[in-house]
């Protein structure tokens, strides 16, 4: 009997090494993170920032859903107005001829891209603002009659229509929106169109592949994508503005890689952002710390004919090397697959920087209308060490923090 009791002992010590020798990789991962319970890894929401879509009232329940919660963004407001004086600089510096009916008014037509986004709230106010037509309001259609100076004379300046760019399948900040609406203007305004704005360069690409898009019109974006740049380069484009993508990509996963080595209070938002890091990194752009938001804010950059060699594609911050910190496992969401600036410009300094900071990514993309598409796929959280999250709608930061309860 004593003879069988060794036996199966040794036969189950052998069995046991065999399983975990022979573990999955993410069975090898839930067993390394599982000391830990989800509710307490590191969290950062990233690009929409937790708000309420009416009022923008950042969401403070998300923010604080434990102590290791961040947002990582740009400065939404910042930029705007950063957008509105790229217009009106460029308008100084033209001749009454941009005028193109010669009524003496400016009118403008205006691409929005989610009337429920702090970010596109933020850029509607920054152009109203500029060019004196703010109201109050960043909803569509209301705006006043504003003015502005070019070539040293005061001209009136009308919003002709501003419209929210939403697809047909519900999605926002749609470009191919922005097609149809800028075929339709043209239709319908003529030569009282004098300049086009957006909310983004996606929007605005859009618009100028309107068949009859007006010739010589100036467009103006926001985000710096790589074609928009190239854009610039050719003409087509009059100006964007950079929230430095490469600053808020490296943020985003310099904070989880600060938390998940265990660093607490400020070092969590500075090391590696505004002083080196244990392994030599910090990021050479600006990015301020709100400590009312807990967010962390890249600046914005105005990008125009002048400039925009500096914001070609390939340009990577030098001061983000290898470095020997321990491997982590990320689970990232990206709202919408087909967004022209998180796909083009976000998602590549993400897999740029990642492996330089010992984290792997895991990536998953929804279809920019149903947080569902996304939420559908925020599975397998014990397999994770941290989170990012870029939601559909701002006002969903609960419907993740719901599932990462346990």
């Amino acid at each position: 009997m004593k003879r069988m009791c060794a036996i199966l002992l040794i036969v189950a010590s052998v069995c046991g090494a065999v399983f975990a020798g022979g573990r999955t990789d993410s069975g090898a991962a839930a067993a390394a993170t599982a000391t830990v319970l989800n509710k307490d890894k590191p969290l950062v929401f990233f690009n929409r920032q937790p708000s309420d879509p009416v009022s923008g009232a950042i969401d403070m329940a998300a923010m604080n859903w434990n102590g290791q919660t961040y947002y990582v963004g740009f400065d939404a407001a910042g930029g705007g107005a950063v957008q509105g004086k790229l217009i009106t600089d460029y308008l100084a510096g033209q001749t009454a001829a941009l005028d193109r009916n010669g009524d003496g008014i400016i009118g403008y037509v205006l691409c929005i891209g989610d009337v429920g986004h702090n970010d596109s709230k933020a850029r509607t106010e920054g152009i109203r603002k500029a060019l004196g037509t703010w109201n109050g309001s960043t909803d569509p259609g209301v705006a006043k009659e504003g003015s502005v100076t070019i070539g040293g004379t005061a001209f009136k300046v009308v919003e002709l229509e501003s419209r929210a760019m939403t697809g047909t399948d519900g999605s926002t900040w749609n470009a191919n929106a922005a097609t149809d609406a800028m075929s339709g203007w043209a239709t319908r305004f003529g030569n009282q169109i004098d300049m086009v704005v957006s909310n983004n360069d996606g929007m605005a690409m859009g618009s100028l592949q309107a068949s009859n898009y007006p010739a010589g019109v100036p467009i103006f974006g926001y985000d710096a994508n790589a074609d928009a740049i190239e854009a610039i380069g050719a003409g087509i484009l009059s100006g964007t503005v950079s929230q430095n993508v490469d600053a808020q990509a490296t943020a985003t996963l310099q904070v989880l890689r600060n938390l998940l080595d265990g660093l607490a209070g400020a070092d969590v938002y500075t090391k590696g952002i505004t002083t080196p890091d244990q392994y030599g990194n910090k990021i050479s752009a600006t990015v301020d710390y709100r400590a009312g938001e807990k967010a962390l804010m890249a600046q914005n950059a105005a990008v125009n004919a002048s400039n925009w060699r500096d914001y070609t594609a390939g340009a990577r911050d030098a001061g983000i090397k290898q470095s020997s910190a321990p491997r982590k496992r990320v689970l990232l969401t990206i709202y919408n697959s087909a967004d022209n600036f998180l796909s083009s410009s976000y998602l590549p300094a993400l897999n740029y920087y990642a492996p330089l900071l010992g984290i792997d990514l895991t990536v998953v993309q929804g279809d920019g209308q149903n947080e569902s598409s996304v939420l559908d796929r925020f599975t397998n959280l014990n397999n994770f060490d941290a989170y990012a999250i870029n939601m559909v709608k701002t006002n969903s930061g609960r419907d993740y923090t719901d599932k990462l309860q346990y």
